[in-house]
């Protein structure tokens, strides 16, 4: 139970900072009356954020066990600080990082999420999960931003920006190490 309040903070804290690395750069566009709400963020975000990463922070574990596979790698706490920069700075080059086209940024954000993958996890159970979150959410960003819900600047990849599934996969391996290292504490 204190994990998973844990990750929902975590995970609302994320939401709060990188969503607001998104708006300054005019990646991601809400509504006026939205952009007034707290934090100048849409008032459901950092909820399901906080919902979704304590989710993955706590499935992890339990795929890890259920699969008998423990996780052995690199597990200290200054592994998982160094993992949750390397996200900040991939959602951060998302944003910041100008490319001739959408196909170099994206090729680009999936070299680094594969290499943060690589670098911070090499399971079998976290790339596939981290796949599968991938998928999940942005099947479910595509439905919120065709029912009008906010919309992208320059969407590549149907209603959504072709990057999208990098920082997807990238912030699933990065909550579900910070939600093994917590499962080692506890």
């Amino acid at each position: 139970m204190i994990r998973g309040v844990v990750l929902f903070f975590i995970g609302v804290f994320l939401a709060l900072v990188l969503n607001l690395l998104q708006i300054q750069r005019n990646v991601t566009l809400f509504p006026p009356d939205v952009i007034a709400s707290i934090f100048s963020s849409a008032w459901w975000v950092p909820p399901c954020c906080g919902t979704a990463s304590a989710v993955i922070g706590l499935l992890y574990p339990c795929i890890d066990r259920h699969l008998g596979e423990p996780h052995k790698f690199k597990r200290e706490w200054s592994s998982v600080m160094r993992c949750v920069a390397v996200f900040v700075g991939i959602n951060h080059a998302s944003a910041k990082v100008d490319f001739d086209n959408n196909i170099q940024l994206s090729l680009t954000l999936a070299a680094l999420s594969i290499g943060l993958w690589w670098t911070f996890d090499r399971s079998r159970s976290g790339f596939g999960l981290g796949v599968g979150i991938a998928f999940l959410a942005t099947v479910v960003t595509q439905l919120l931003v065709y029912n009008g819900v906010y919309q992208y600047t320059s969407p590549d990849f149907l209603y959504v920006r072709s990057w999208l599934p990098c920082i997807f996969f990238a912030g699933g391996i990065t909550m579900g190490n910070i939600g093994r290292q917590l499962a080692m504490v506890s």
